[in-house]
């Protein structure tokens, strides 16, 4: 295991040559980057899918661990901003931690991004049919499973279409998420005082204390509530100067979508009529107790229509990780060839498929310990992104030409201590799940990556990445 932390040897730009591998086109600027990553951060089915769970553990600290949170992913982005522009690659986390801090540990990365990307569309698809049902009543598993197959239609076209359709949805959701905001702030039944107040409701109408542990293990969750953000190293290889343009969309977005999230969220602790309804975290109703019945259902269609703009970028986001794998030779041959096909889009058509299909199929399976599998992951995820920033500026990487974090090294060693701690006050189950999947990873890598080392597993970056 010597090579566990030892750079990759052909990270560096390779000479193009006739069996060079295939290439992304840069298509997409600031705006269109941001756009997709926002929709793939999606702050309205966030707001109405995911922040509902934190209120039924931890109340009225659902805003201030939210908060806590966003102030963590402020770390986070400096280090994706720095590797972003020094590995600019589709394969995202994997070619930035591969590069730095050695095979091994890119592939756990890419294993662990792998696990969020694949598994958390599906189970966010499978609300579309609770916020259509308004309209229409559906089946979740099916109407889930439509959504995946429609995201992964639109996945194939060209990536600036891509852009301005899920611009569009974003528009919607980003109104909803307002009127959310301005019904919660307009009806408040609590001063601002009730966002630190620390209590959530009990059995038998008992007040409960939210606890710091509770908020530190809540934390695994809040650090997913924005995590999309990350999107924008995945396109790294499709934006324009991407040495200037990837750390301010990541940054960009990781402020808007935690200004969309945050703001309804204390709006809605502080409008909620009791402490029992706001535990029971049914945002709709009360959207619906603070106006009429067709506010409820514009929001509530606003909200699907989110979910299917999720859906749609992160199929696109999972075809260009899966593709940059292929690329880079992390399976056998057969399977590297097929993946990295590109369409006569420019989308790599194959891997799209390869994560929309399976993706409408899990549709139909039981995820109910996926969000914190999730959390897990993505805690995990940014602890080795973290490692790799503490040694992005070591070698000749010290003077390769990139957007550069501010207190380095403090920022990286601050983050991998508290992430540490946060992964440390996870539930046991979701950490052996996480865990299992590790290490069937790890034998993969040790049976077939490693003694192919010459062959396999070969990171690299496009010629022009850092123009």
């Amino acid at each position: 295991m010597t090579d566990t932390l030892r750079p990759v040897e052909t990270a560096l730009p390779l000479p193009e040559t006739a069996d060079s591998p295939q290439k992304l086109k840069r298509s997409i600027g600031v705006v269109g980057g941001t756009l997709l990553t926002l929709s793939c951060v999606t702050p309205a089915s966030t707001l109405f899918v995911v922040v509902p769970d934190l209120f039924g553990s931890l109340g009225t600290a659902t805003a201030l661990t939210i908060a806590i949170g966003s102030l963590l992913c402020i770390a986070v982005a400096f280090c994706y901003s720095e590797l972003g522009t020094l590995i600019p690659s589709a394969g995202g986390e994997y070619a930035m931690v591969s590069t730095l801090a050695g095979r091994l540990a890119g592939w756990l990365v890419f294993v662990l991004s792998l696990l969020v990307v694949m598994i958390v569309p599906p189970v966010i698809a499978m609300g579309t049919a609770d916020y259509l049902a308004p309209i229409v009543h559906l089946d979740p598993a099916l109407t889930g499973a439509g959504v995946m197959l429609l995201a992964t239609l639109a996945g194939l076209l060209d990536l600036r279409a891509n852009a301005w359709i899920t611009g569009i949805f974003l528009v919607l959701e980003v109104i909803a998420a307002g009127v959310v905001a301005l019904l919660g702030f307009t009806h408040g039944h609590r001063g601002l005082g009730s966002l630190t107040s620390m209590q959530v409701a009990g059995t038998g109408g008992h007040t409960d204390t939210v606890t710091a542990m509770l908020v530190v293990s809540g934390l695994a969750i809040a650090l997913f509530v924005t995590q999309g953000f990350s999107t924008a190293v995945y396109l790294s290889e499709e934006l324009e100067h991407p040495r200037r343009n990837v750390a301010r969309t990541v940054l960009a977005t990781l402020a808007i979508s935690t200004v969309i999230i945050l703001v309804p969220v204390a709006a809605i602790t502080m409008g909620a009529s009791d402490l029992e309804e706001l535990t029971g975290g049914d945002i709709s109703s009360m959207v619906t107790a603070w106006s009429n019945s067709a506010v409820g259902t514009f929001v509530s269609l606003c909200v699907a229509l989110a979910i299917i703009n999720a859906g749609i970028v992160m199929v696109i986001q999972n075809s260009r990780v899966l593709f940059a794998s292929a690329r880079d030779k992390a399976w056998p041959e057969p399977v590297n060839d097929v993946f990295a096909k590109l369409g006569r889009f420019g989308s790599p058509w194959v891997a799209t498929l390869a994560v929309g299909v399976p993706g409408a199929l899990l549709c139909f399976v039981n995820l109910d310990t996926l969000y914190g599998v999730t959390g897990v992951s993505v805690t995990a995820m940014y602890l080795l992104v973290a490692v790799a920033a503490l040694l992005a500026r070591r070698g000749h990487h010290r003077h390769t030409p990139a957007w550069r974090m501010p207190l380095w090294p403090t920022m990286p060693v601050l983050l991998i201590v508290v992430l540490a701690y946060v992964l440390s006050r996870q539930e046991a189950s979701y950490l052996l799940w996480t865990g299992g999947i590790t290490a069937v990873a790890t034998l993969y890598w040790a049976f077939y990556l490693r003694p192919r080392r010459d062959t396999r597993w070969l990171v690299s970056i496009p010629e022009d990445a850092r123009a």
